[in-house]
């Protein structure tokens, strides 16, 4: 059915305008479904923000995106930013450790070496010989699920987690690696553990795997302008084809409507839908389904989240002089306060090629248990930032311009057991037709994996009401499960 009909088709409403939501939305306009949009907050986006510094264009949340996963960049081409599609103008990072700025390894999985040679300089001499042991140690069960912390320190030592694994997991869930679910945030290395005795050797299989499959073109993509400048094309998408975007219409009430579908309480709105698609982050759609589903609600209830704050400066270029690369990221255990810092003008060449005056750059501090630090006010995050850049790259220039943003509850935690959480929130759902989840509190916290959740979940609607209009005449016809989830 073709989305040109949207006021036609079956009114699905979803809840949530991040990502997951108006992804899930232009899909199910795909559909001819006709779509309602609910947004508790003024705006649209969620944690993908773009804003402004000294006058430069930066996001103030997501910067990028995986292009070797399809939905992102997909989604970014069928709104119309295809020409705005850019892939970072460098890609060599760098780890600040051991008291100094040091290559990024190559030749890893999230951190993970196949050979001792990948490491050297991060690690000390004991850390790499403990590599080596690697291929002597008998095999260790990963069970049903193991923290990547955990196997890779039996495996091949704390170093490789402290020094690399860490830092590179907390960047994607500002979490503890030691805590942290391998079977759904590194699933690749969990498949290859369940089949190797060598963890290296397993690296080495997934690498060369990889080598020979990997699609041309860049890992990662972002857009001129800001990656948190998608959700506002995506929106303008959705209202150009008749679908409805309310903000500051939080959703308060979700229950089965008696006539069938289901009835939504927002602010002082009743709507009636024949479907409702919930892509909020987890205590909010815990709250919402409640009443109807109080199994997936306890469970979502349970998901724990991880609060930070990216703060974003601007240096006149004239004073400014930052070693080459991308940014660096920096491991828990050197005790500093910043854990990342991006060279977002070297990053990005749009932003140095309109700011040509300006060197942007950004920090971020915060992971999942530490709150002290984001009591600070914003100037004392900046004065931190300052004193942690002054010590790693030298930076001691004062900058133009500041900016502070916090992200409370940002990320969701993915710990040992997370995949069986999402699947038993599924199975209390399963009995509900016309009801679907979606977003990062399910199955993968970035862009790509958010809009692959919102596609199964419109996908699974879609399937749920075709079953219904179908029913009479084709009893066993349905596409429910047609995202092959």
């Amino acid at each position: 059915m073709s989305g040109s009909h949207a006021g036609s088709g079956r009114h699905v409403v979803v809840v949530g305008a991040g990502i997951a939501g108006l992804a899930a939305a232009h899909r199910l306009l795909a559909h001819g479904a006709r779509v309602t949009v609910l947004e508790a907050s003024g705006r649209v986006g969620g944690k993908l923000l773009p804003g402004e510094i000294a006058g430069a264009r930066v996001d103030l949340g997501a910067e990028s995106m995986l292009a070797r996963r399809p939905e992102a960049v997909g989604l970014a081409r069928e709104v119309g930013l295809a020409d705005r599609l850019q892939p970072p103008a460098t890609a060599t990072a760098s780890l600040w450790t051991r008291g100094a700025l040091r290559p990024m390894p190559k030749g890893h999985v999230m951190g993970v070496p196949g050979t001792a040679d990948a490491l050297a300089g991060v690690l000390s001499d004991e850390g790499l010989a403990r590599i080596g042991r690697d291929a002597e140690l008998p095999r260790t069960e990963v069970g049903d699920d193991v923290a990547v912390g955990e196997y890779v320190a039996a495996r091949v030592g704390r170093e490789v987690v402290d020094r690399l694994v860490e830092p590179l997991l907390g960047g994607v869930y500002a979490g503890d690696a030691y805590r942290i679910s391998m079977r759904s945030a590194v699933p690749q290395l969990f498949e290859a553990a369940r089949t190797h005795t060598s963890l290296t050797e397993a690296v080495r299989g997934i690498q060369a795997r990889s080598a020979a499959s990997a699609p041309a073109g860049p890992v990662f993509m972002g857009l001129a302008g800001g990656v948190g400048t998608l959700p506002l094309a995506v929106a303008d998408s959705l209202r150009a084809r008749g679908a409805e975007i309310l903000t500051g219409a939080p959703v308060t009430e979700l229950r089965r409507a008696p006539e069938d579908g289901w009835r939504i309480l927002a602010g002082d709105r009743v709507l009636h839908a024949d479907a409702v698609v919930v892509a909020v982050p987890a205590p909010a759609a815990a709250a919402l389904l409640r009443s109807e589903a109080p199994g997936a609600a306890a469970e979502l209830a349970g998901v724990e989240y991880a609060s930070m704050a990216l703060i974003t400066l601007a240096f006149r270029r004239a004073e400014t002089a930052l070693p080459e690369g991308s940014g660096f990221l920096v491991p828990p255990v050197d005790g500093r306060t910043i854990k990342a810092s991006t060279f977002a003008s070297a990053k990005w060449g749009w932003i140095a090629e309109e700011n040509p005056g300006l060197v942007v750059l950004r920090t971020s501090v915060g992971r999942h248990g530490e709150t002290e630090i984001l009591r600070r006010d914003d100037a004392g995050l900046v004065e931190v930032s300052r004193h942690d850049l002054k010590a790693a790259v030298g930076l001691d220039a004062t900058p133009v311009a500041t900016r502070v943003t916090r992200w409370q509850d940002g990320l969701p935690q993915y710990p040992v057991g997370h995949h069986a959480r999402v699947a038993r929130v599924r199975g209390h759902l399963a009995s509900l037709a016309g009801l679907a989840v979606c977003g990062a509190a399910y199955d993968g916290v970035g862009i790509p994996a958010c809009v692959a959740s919102a596609y199964a979940a419109a996908d699974q609607i879609h399937g749920d009401l075709h079953g219904v209009q179908e029913l009479t005449a084709h009893p066993v016809q349905s596409l429910h499960g047609a995202a092959g989830e």
